[in-house]
């Protein structure tokens, strides 16, 4: 942090990752705690100096600054006052003639948390909002079943007999799948001695008992549901929209996961077949169908990430899944231990559960190691949609992923753009497209740019660099950029100029002036034109000769129904294989104008 930046985040509030303090003549008590939270969370600024008077930080200064300096990290590199010793970066400013301290305090590793205070682990504190909370016992037992070097999946469950457990259809399964994929290795028909060859199962005293991680994913329900007093998943179907549902309302259609997870994976992927959407196409180099929904490798990620990375030392939570009309949320009872930034990288992560992580591997039901969140992240931008919105909350140990159905380019982005007058990559336009989606003020960082399928860091800089030359952009630190206020009015001032719809008179302008009016493509005309009755998607595709679905519904399709000239006979399943199109009356009206 440099002192521009700092005296930046002076003139807002405190928040999760800075924390002001007085510490005039010496450090205050509280401070330790603050240490605590942030490493115990997701790290974080620490500034002696500054005082909070009527919700303003004000700059007072450290009148002994040696003293109030060398005390403080003489405790943080002590390990007496707190169970670890804490290496921070220190800064000293000098703001207005006052001496100013600004310590960037570390998020630890999971093998070193929870950071404690005077020896006692009930003195371990979390970072929530703008303060530093105490740890619940629950919490507490998370930290310590992460930090654990025994892996909870990996336990020896010694009060059950491997003989009985096991549920023979599902290892069966998983033998088929295994040796068709890893052909290298020699078959072993006898279930037993197949998992105590993978370690699902272990021979202890001539006696021959299951995992942790044996039993949750081979195990039969009661078995299961013995070790695991809480469902595995908790799948609903929500027939609205996300915005507009409260938890009041009653799902339309849910199950709930006891059995093992492999057993719930094939259950789940039986009811997202339901109502996932079948395209149908071939594939170019074997001329085989395919008929894989367009967003299932997203789907497919996202679920297998949720099975295999939960805390199933957590009885009290349980993940779960829902999907609405418009998004799909995915919610797990565990974080995960890399950054977000580093989860879009394909670097390997260090895990919750290895052995249930191996074991869906070794058949190929998640990509290579850690690459899962990027194929969730590259399935969604090629579909053309918003980027996946994660939340990694290292306080309260949970992650959700959400996986949004809205476009990233609208047409009144893409005639904005034309406006500008500059060249733009795909990914400039993709990135600006982002920025004008984002509520007034909000920065974009690089991770958010690399979200859209960017790869590195160093590339996701050099497009924000470059808006920002065009003048685009404006950058907020080092990592952070801003879509200048003035590009962001002309937006709203030419969305909200742009012509009204003037159809539905036989006496209104011609096809082709409303086409150019509503800005509608020559395939979107041929369309409406033809569209006399209700349709399926695959018919209105052959009417233009598109043989993409994705691609066919993201420019034709799409902007028809924004545009509301186009409607769903199946509104509330908008992925319902069973789904129709017809025209609206303003539709209609379009089409009377081809006849006359």
């Amino acid at each position: 942090m440099n002192q521009d930046e700092l005296l930046a985040r002076l003139n807002g509030f405190e928040w999760n990752d800075f924390e002001c303090k007085r510490a005039q003549r010496g450090v205050p008590d509280d401070a330790y705690e603050t240490v605590s939270a942030f490493a115990n969370t997701a790290g974080g600024w620490l500034v002696f100096g500054v005082s909070e008077a009527n919700r303003q930080l004000e700059v007072t200064g450290v009148e002994e600054s040696d003293k109030v300096q060398n005390d403080f990290l003489t405790v943080l590199r002590g390990g007496q006052k707190l169970n670890r010793k804490i290496a921070v970066d220190a800064h000293r400013f000098e703001i207005d003639g006052k001496h100013v301290f600004a310590f960037h305090v570390p998020e630890l590793s999971r093998s070193n948390k929870p950071v404690y205070l005077k020896g006692d682990p009930r003195q371990s504190y979390l970072r929530r909002g703008a303060g530093d909370e105490r740890c619940t016992q629950s919490e507490l037992e998370r930290f310590l079943r992460d930090a654990a070097q025994v892996r909870y999946d990996g336990a020896v469950l010694a009060d059950i007999s491997a003989d009985q457990c096991f549920d023979a259809s599902t290892v069966k399964w998983y033998q088929d799948l295994f040796f068709r994929r890893n052909p290298e290795h020699g078959e072993i028909a006898d279930p037993i001695e197949f998992l105590l060859n993978w370690n699902f199962a272990v021979e202890q005293k001539g006696k021959i008992l299951p995992t942790r991680a044996g039993v949750l994913l081979f195990g039969t329900g009661r078995y299961v549901r013995q070790i695991l007093p809480r469902p595995v998943l908790d799948y609903q179907r929500i027939d609205t929209a996300f915005d507009q549902w409260s938890a009041e309302q009653r799902w339309h259609d849910r199950y709930v996961f006891e059995e093992n997870i492999f057993q719930t994976w094939q259950g789940l992927v039986s009811r997202y077949m339901r109502v996932a959407e079948h395209p149908f196409a071939l594939d170019p180099a074997t001329l085989r169908r395919n008929d894989d929904p367009p967003d299932y490798v997203a789907f497919r990620e996202a679920a297998i990430n949720l099975l295999i990375h939960q805390d199933y030392g957590d009885h009290g939570r349980k993940a779960s899944i829902k999907l609405f009309t418009d998004r799909t949320v995915f919610w797990n009872p565990g974080d995960a231990f890399a950054t977000e930034a580093e989860l879009l990288d394909s670097t390997e992560k260090e895990v919750r559960n290895p052995a249930i992580v191996k074991a869906f591997r070794r058949i190929g039901l998640s990509d290579q190691a850690g690459t899962g969140i990027r194929a969730i992240f590259r399935n969604w931008h090629e579909l053309g949609r918003v980027p996946p919105q994660i939340t990694n909350d290292r306080a309260r140990k949970e992650f959700d992923l959400m996986l949004i159905n809205k476009l990233l380019v609208t047409d009144a982005m893409r005639r904005f753009r034309q406006t500008l007058g500059v060249n733009l990559t795909p990914e400039q336009a993709d990135t600006l497209a982002l920025a004008l989606s984002q509520p007034t003020g909000k920065p974009l960082s690089l991770t958010a740019i690399r979200s859209l399928g960017i790869n590195t860091t160093q590339q996701a800089r050099a497009v924000a660099d470059h808006l920002v030359r065009q003048q685009l952009f404006e950058p907020q630190s080092t990592t952070h950029f801003q879509l200048r206020e003035s590009i962001r009015q002309r937006f709203v001032q030419e969305a909200e100029t742009q012509p009204k719809d003037q159809v539905g008179t036989k006496s209104g302008p011609s096809w082709d002036q409303v086409g150019i009016k509503l800005g509608l493509s020559a395939e979107q005309r041929v369309v409406l034109a033809q569209m006399i009755e209700e349709h399926d998607i695959a018919t209105l595709m052959q009417w233009v000769g598109r043989s993409n679905r994705s691609k066919f519904r993201e420019a034709v399709l799409a902007p028809l129904l924004e545009k509301e000239l186009v409607v769903m006979t199946i509104p509330d399943k908008p992925n319902s294989s069973k789904q129709l199109y017809r025209l609206t009356e303003q539709g209609k009206a379009l089409s009377e104008e081809v006849s006359g």
